[in-house]
């Protein structure tokens, strides 16, 4: 399957596919953003709940929310970090990518910061799935109090049926995304609308002096509640990493058309129907929908948050991979799902790992309103690192004056901060939990980065020069090598120096094949290499040639498939008679290799746990020889 895999750009060439790619993302890119309803304007009220809520508080809280919309989704990520990419790709890893390549002297810095974006990212694929089903399932309360109990249960069952279905790819379920969250969006609006009329006092909320007002008289209740405000952009992250799926024009436009009206009218709604019935501040979103109304409802608000749920997880996979293709990751099976689509894979140990984190917290937290407070961290902080990157980006690639960059990002950046620090007042309460992942994710790719340079550095002093090694064995002489039929193929990170293997094969073999290729494997700081670009091959004498290929770090590494490529351009060999030798490293521990010994063993069990690159990099198996080798690390 995985040599028919091929890049299709998300670029409309005409009406028809541009209303198609529009639909879609409504689905994909707006799924986790359009189920923010069901829990963001309740959780902003509760801190007034007990005392009873003031209208000027109602008024301010939801002109909050629409300017919080207005400036972070729209003007930040709509319309400018879209303009942002790394051809045609969006997303942390993808811009952290671009950078290193354009400004390699702040590479530690911007590393640290798009790893930590990344981990804070995987954090929110946890808590997304697991609050936002709750939010949905627990209006099965308001349909008949007799199914409380069953509300964690149906959870999680929703849970372990959506990670269980993942393996089978998500194409065909892909396209009732759309439609579902399309209609999921127009109930929500025609709901707003219709309780607008309760009190038309709540189209205040249009003037950010309401917003002001509440903050300034507030104090640090209204500094507090901040956090919950900041649940409406929820999966506006989303926006910029599912770039290259549907196009810049087509996510605008879904955005302008749909998705930031129906929002907007629904949460004007949700404020007028507290104005005129301050009973219905307990659950204000299902309260809005007559008892006739409510099971379908729900069932609409699960299916929109199953959508949501798979939005986060298929941007979770997508990212781990560019991780494990930029050397940040060892190397994870990868299963493509689809045929024709580059985007649709499936990561079993990935799956795995976030099925439990859900299902863990799902049962320690119990509940939409306990697991609230976790949200925000998590989603705040990957946005200050997007704009900490935009920062970087408008420097370097749009060559933007220091004081032009600052002056027009300084302002989202001090907004977000403050969002943070909102969302940092709740860490007792749960905001420790996407800071315990983003410090573990950290600690895995920092430790995977210092643990591979240092397995590097061990290795090249043992390293012969290629020219060299190639005179010596050419040079005639009573002890020269014994030449067989059949070309060989070594693997090998560096291209001037002799594969370890090669010496290895020559030292306990004593034998040479007839032709011999270097083979080099490089992945660009660009998401994809046209095939026409995938290889060079450089004749060093008549028995041997470094071959060097370019995959894209959202490339398939399918080295079989390139090596066909090859063999139509010139590259002469049959598949059945040559061999592909690969070095197996055994790593042992040592307490003086640089790292402590906690991370020298960390490094050890996350290389043991790497796929097999025959694996990885599709080659037949029945062609592969492998020699091991100790290194200590």
């Amino acid at each position: 399957m995985a040599a028919t895999l091929e890049h299709v750009p998300a670029q409309p060439s005409n009406l028809r596919q541009f209303l198609a790619l529009t639909l879609g993302s409504v689905g994909v890119v707006y799924g986790d953003i359009g189920t923010s309803p069901l829990y963001a304007f309740r959780e902003a009220l509760r801190p007034f709940a007990a005392g009873g809520v003031e209208r000027e508080e109602v008024v301010g809280l939801i002109s909050l929310v629409i300017w919080t919309l207005t400036m972070i989704v729209t003007c930040k990520y709509v319309l400018f970090l879209l303009r942002a990419d790394n051809d045609g790709e969006g997303g942390t890893l993808s811009l952290l990518a671009l950078l290193l390549k354009k400004a390699p002297q702040y590479t530690t810095g911007m590393f640290v910061a798009g790893i930590l974006g990344a981990a804070f990212f995987i954090g929110d694929a946890m808590i997304t799935p697991a609050l936002s089903v709750f939010s949905a399932v627990e209006g099965l309360k308001l349909v008949t109090p007799a199914l409380h109990d069953y509300v964690l249960p149906i959870s999680a069952a929703i849970m372990v049926l959506l990670f269980a279905v993942q393996s089978r790819g998500t194409g065909a379920v892909s396209i009732f995304f759309g439609p579902i969250t399309f209609v999921w969006f127009l109930v929500m609006g025609a709901a707003g609308v219709a309780h607008i009329g309760d009190d038309l006092a709540i189209l205040a909320a249009f003037n950010p002096v309401y917003a002001v007002t509440f903050l300034w008289n507030a104090g640090l209740v209204g500094f507090i509640v901040l956090g919950a405000v900041f649940l409406t952009v929820t999966g506006a992250e989303a926006l910029y990493a599912d770039l290259g799926h549907f196009g810049r024009q087509p996510i605008q436009a879904a955005w302008f058309a749909i998705v930031f009206p129906a929002l907007t009218l629904n949460y004007l709604g949700q404020g007028a129907m507290v104005l005129s019935h301050p009973d219905a501040i307990s659950d204000p979103f299902f309260l809005m929908f007559p008892t006739w109304a409510l099971l379908p409802v729900v069932i609409l608000a699960t299916a929109a948050t199953i959508i949501a749920s798979q939005s986060v997880i298929t941007g979770a996979f997508s990212l781990v991979r560019q991780a494990i293709h930029l050397g940040f990751l060892p190397r994870f099976e990868i299963c493509y799902t689809s045929e024709t689509q580059t985007g649709q894979i499936y990561l079993p140990l990935v799956n795995t790992a976030l099925l439990t984190g859900v299902l863990v917290l799902m049962f320690v937290f119990g509940s939409s309103e306990s697991l609230a407070p976790a949200y925000g961290v998590s989603i705040t902080g990957a946005m200050v690192i997007d704009t900490v990157l935009a920062f970087a980006f408008v420097r370097y690639l749009w060559n933007w004056p220091t004081m032009a960059a600052t002056a027009f990002l300084l302002p989202l950046f001090l907004l977000e901060l403050v969002f943070l620090g909102a969302n940092l007042f709740k860490i007792h309460h749960g905001g420790y939990v996407p800071i315990l992942f983003a410090a573990t994710l950290m600690t895995l790719m920092w430790t995977w980065r210092v643990g591979t340079r240092l397995v590097r550095e061990k290795t090249s002093r043992q390293d012969v020069p290629l020219d060299r090694f190639i005179a010596a064995v050419e040079r005639k002489s009573e002890h020269a090598p014994v030449v067989v039929p059949g070309t060989a193929i070594f693997l090998t990170a560096s291209p001037d120096t002799t594969p370890a293997v090669l010496l290895h094969n020559l030292k306990h073999n004593h034998v040479l094949h007839e032709h011999n290729v270097i083979l080099t494997i490089k992945t660009a700081k660009v998401p994809y290499i046209p095939e026409t670009d995938r290889h060079t091959l450089t004749k060093l004498t008549d028995r041997f040639s470094k071959l060097e290929l370019r995959f894209g770090f959202m490339d398939d590494p399918n080295v079989s498939r390139a090596l066909a490529h090859c063999r139509k351009e010139g590259f002469k060999f049959e598949i059945m008679t040559t061999s592909f030798y690969l070095g197996r490293r055994k790593l042992v521990s040592d307490p003086q290799s640089g790292m402590p010994k906690w991370q020298d063993k960390l490094f050890i069990a996350m290389a043991e746990a790497a796929i097999d690159p025959t694996d990885y990099f599709h080659l037949p198996a029945n062609r592969v020889v492998e020699i091991g080798e100790q290194v200590i690390v």
